[in-house]
Parts: C-alpha cells; structure tokens; sequence
C-alpha cells in the first residue's frame, strides 16, 4: 500500500489534500504516488550547485512516469570551507543531522519514495543512513565531479592545490605570483572535488552499493549526460516504488561488501571505512565492517589510480569506464546476484552497460594484470592503535609502507600546521595530532592541511602523521588516521611523548608505539580526562554521544 494513502485518500482526509492544494497541487497530482526529492543544493558547496537544474529532470521523470515529485532541502556543509577552523568540527556530525533531517521529512510527509540529492563528504552518507534507516523506496543522485585545473606540479589543479603551493612558498620554491595564479584557475566549473576524495569516493561506493543508477556517480557535474541520467532516476524511483523495491532489499551484507571491494580495488579515501559502518549499522545487517576492510584489503587488487594516486582525475576515471568498469572487471569476486536500483541485479547491469569512450589502463587495469595485488586502504592495530587505525597505502610510496620514526607532538590541528610551516618538523619525524577525535575535537576534524605542508615542504616521503582525526581523501604521504581509542577517551595516543619511536608496518597491518608496556601503563596512570571543548549546543551535545572512529562515529544513544 502507499504510504501517503494513509493521508490522502478518504473523505475524514481533506484537510492534508488541501494543504498541498494550498500550494497548487491538483486532485490528480495527489492521486499520483508522492515522491520527495531531498535537495541538497545551495550556494555554499560547488558540488551541489548544479543541483536545482537536476532536480528540474528528476522532477520530469517522476512526473513523466506517474508520479508527484514534492521537492525538500536538506542542510549540506563543504569540507573545503571548514578545513582549519572551527567550522571543521561541525562537519562530520553534519552526517547525523542530515540523516535525522531526511528521515523527519518522510516521515512527517508519508513519501512513497525518495530521490536523494546530494554529492559531498559528509551528505552522501548522511542521505544513505536515512535511506537505510527508513527502508523505502530511495535512489541516491550525485551531481557530479568538476573538470581539473591549471596543470600545477605535474598534475591538474583544485582547490587542494593550494594548500601544497603554500608549502612550497613558505619554502621559497615557487613565486608569489605562481601561488596566486592558481586562485583564479584551479577550479574551472563546479562540481565535486575533481579529485577521488571523500565526496567521490562516496559517490562511487553509492553505484557499488546499488543505490545509484550505472554511472551516476561519475558522469561530470557539467554534462548533459547528468541532466539526462537525472531524468532517468525519476523515472526509476517510479518503477521501485510500483516494484516495493525498498532500500534495504538494496543495502545488504553483500553489497556492502561489494562498495568496500570497491573502495578497495580504486584506493578510496579512508572516509570511507567509517561512512560505511554507519550505514550498515542504520541497515542493522549485524556486520563488522573494519574486519571486512582488513580481511578483504589482503585479497583485493588495486585496479584504479586516480589523483591522488596518479595525475588522472575523477573525469578521466568515468571516461575509462568508472565504477561500471571496475564491477565488470571484479565480477568474479563480487555478490552479483544483489538488487540494485535499476530493479536488476549487479550482473544484469554488468551485462546491460554501454560504454561511451575507450577504456585506458592506465586508469583502470584488468584483474589480470592490476597495479598491485592488495587494496589501496589497510586497517592497523598495535598498542599505538588498540581497536584499530586506518590508513590509505595506495596513495604513498611503497618505501613507507615501513617507517620508523620519532615522535613529535601537538594537542591541536592548528599547533601541528603552525610548526610544520616554521619549520620545525623535519626528516624522520612522526607527526602525532591528537585530541582531534569524535569526541576529543570533537567531529574528527581532517588533517588535511599538515598533510599538505608537509608535502609542500618537501617533506611528504620522510615524515609520517599519526592522528585520532581524520584525513582528506585528497591526502597523500604515509599517515594513519581514525586511532582508536582516541587521546580523549584515554587511547595510548594521549601518552605519546615527544622522542618516542613509533613504527608503522602496513604489511603487519601494525601500528605500535615502541616503549615498555609497563612505562605505557605507568602514562596512563597519569593521564587526565580534558574538559569537552564544547558544553552547549549541537556540539556539546556530539560530544557526549560520539561513538569511536572504530564504530563509524556513529551517535550512542545508550549514553543519554
């Protein structure tokens, strides 16, 4: 039955009829299936600024086939914007209020279905655990990745590129004048970042789940490809919705597995090892996604090499045959028999697609021949990182897959970035941020910049960064993120001191601090619980239910 029956159809019902009258619904719009479009568009993200052209297509699909699009919007915060302030502590737990907020509107509004606009960091995930969390009809629609910029440092540009050119001129190897050029030409059309971060990444993982119709997470933010497979997906969510298709018929143990093969076999940002925990935990299909990472990162090829592991971006990937490519070439591994959004299995997809260009291995390798024999993201544990750490080996050199280094210290993001640019970190150094966690930062803020420095610095293949935040998907260079226990809630992070070796070993899958147990114990011992940096407000309250980095940072209701 459709669940907007319940409130529009029937004499006792006419109050609810009239007020979508009141907004010039006609009685035959209202008989229609009601379908709500969660837009996430605004004008503070470059990813979702192309979003109220395809929602207008998504809305002639939906209506085209029979239904009634009823369009909402839905908060959306650019990782971009927040990185190095205090904004970057609301981003992550944005993922929670965007979940709530989607999950309010249809149910507030009884939708039959939903069509799921979004194409950054924190809102794909945030739109996926609502999808899970509500198990109706939903389709999951990206804007689109933006074009490359000015070639910079041997690859094309974005915004990112800042970061690094400010490195290299507080190291006097570039000009002044070559820094600045790179504001005005490094970001030629919106979109999602031009690179395979976390945004991208997130789009990819949501066609591998089957929540994204066949390269609708790759095609360009500026196609017309995107404004026509826009079309398409309203017209889709019709046919689930007829079918009773419902996300978790889609978003399963199987196609998890299949987006972390994914993650894996394209070296995805290691965002996404938490984003998918959380959804499978909305989709309570009882599954520990962080041992499925570890098991299955032994066993899967890297096929995929995209900026920031190679110079080629996110629009040469789709041209190379995207994700489409990678679950063809992957079939052998991967649940082929999942249902997707396309109200078809995985390989009738494989078997359906069309490719518009010629592919280029380059890009995209045949599982016969891979760029390596293992996936581009590990997971680590040692006495450095108890429950675990999470780190991204297919975007650094091999040479660091062992370092041994020494520990140098910081409390905070800014104190790190701030001695990296004076000059204080130097070769061999082992870069330790901490109190940056869910809790500690709190929202796990990125280390984005120190990254960045560093590799401006020349510094990017003689250092690594340990952290309890998290990392861009942008970010290269040997780091570990996501330690868990983090430093505030008493994880060994918090008693590192400044001498301390510390040995980061991808294949032993370890990160340990190289100091007796019994002076670690006797740290601990010592060690105090900070004050939360925030007491009131949205924040105050994140602060106090934050799961771990290890649980997908999920909030812990248990605990109110």
């Amino acid at each position: 039955m459709k669940r907007s029956k319940q409130i529009l159809e029937g004499l006792h019902n006419q109050y609810y009829r009239a007020t979508y009258k009141s907004m010039g619904f006609s009685t035959d719009d209202l008989k229609r299936p009601i379908i709500g479009i969660a837009n996430a568009w605004s004008e503070c993200v470059p990813g979702h600024f192309n979003l109220r052209q395809v929602a207008q297509r998504v809305k002639d699909g939906i209506y085209r086939a029979g239904g009634t699009p009823v369009e909402f919007g839905t908060i959306g915060g650019c990782d971009g914007f927040a990185q190095g302030h205090d904004g970057m502590h609301y981003i992550l737990p944005s993922r929670e209020l965007i979940a709530d907020s989607v999950e309010s509107m249809a149910q507030i509004n009884l939708f039959d279905g939903l069509v799921l606009l979004g194409s950054c960091d924190k809102i794909v995930p945030g739109m996926l655990m609502a999808a899970a969390r509500l198990d109706i009809p939903c389709i999951l629609l990206p804007g689109g990745p933006m074009e490359g910029g000015i070639v910079f440092d041997g690859r094309k540009s974005d915004q990112t590129s800042s970061a690094e050119a400010l490195g290299m001129l507080s190291a006097n190897k570039i000009t002044e004048d070559e820094y600045t050029l790179l504001e005005n030409l490094s970001c030629p059309t919106c979109g999602s970042c031009s690179y395979l971060g976390t945004a991208n990444t997130m789009c990819s993982l949501s066609e591998a789940l089957g929540m994204t119709l066949p390269d609708g997470g790759v095609i360009p933010a500026y196609s017309a490809a995107r404004l026509a497979i826009a079309e398409g997906t309203g017209i889709k969510i019709m046919e689930l919705v007829e079918k009773n298709i419902t996300a978790r018929q889609i978003i399963t143990k199987g196609s998890i597995r299949n987006a972390i093969k994914v993650c894996l076999a394209m070296s995805g940002s290691t965002n996404a090892v938490m984003h998918l925990t959380a959804i499978a935990n909305e989709a309570e299909v009882g599954m520990d996604v962080l041992q499925e990472f570890d098991e299955l990162s032994r066993k899967t090829p890297q096929l995929a090499k995209i900026n920031p592991a190679s110079e080629y971006n996110m629009i040469d990937f789709y041209q190379a045959g995207g994700v489409s490519k990678l679950l063809e070439e992957m079939h052998s591994l991967m649940d082929t028999g999942v249902m997707t959004v396309t109200a078809r299995t995985v390989m009738e997809n494989i078997q359906a697609h069309k490719y518009q260009y010629p592919g280029n291995e380059n890009i995209i390798k045949s599982i016969d021949s891979p760029f390596g024999y293992e996936g581009g993201v590990a997971v680590l544990r040692g006495n450095l990182a108890p429950d675990t750490g999470i780190t991204k080996p297919g975007a650094f050199d091999k040479s660091l897959r062992h370092f041994k280094g020494t520990a140098i210290c910081f409390n905070s993001e800014e104190a790190a970035e701030e001695a990296i640019l004076a000059g204080k970190v130097h070769d061999g150094h082992v870069v330790v941020i901490r109190y940056e966690g869910p809790k500690g930062g709190p929202g796990m803020r990125e280390m984005f910049k120190a990254m960045k420095y560093l590799y401006g610095r020349g510094l990017a293949k003689t250092t690594a960064l340990v952290t309890d935040g998290r990392f861009s998907g942008t970010n290269n260079g040997c780091f570990v993120g996501h330690i868990s226990p983090e430093a505030a809630e008493g994880g060994p992070i918090a008693i590192v001191e400044n001498g301390d070796t510390i040995e980061i070993d991808v294949e032993k899958r370890s990160l340990d601090l190289l100091v007796s147990e019994e002076e670690i114990q006797k740290r601990l011992k010592k060690w105090q619980r900070p004050e939360p940096k925030f007491k009131r407000g949205y924040l105050g309250l994140y602060c106090k239910l934050a799961s771990s980095g290890s649980k997908g940072a999920v909030l812990n209701y248990d605990k109110i």
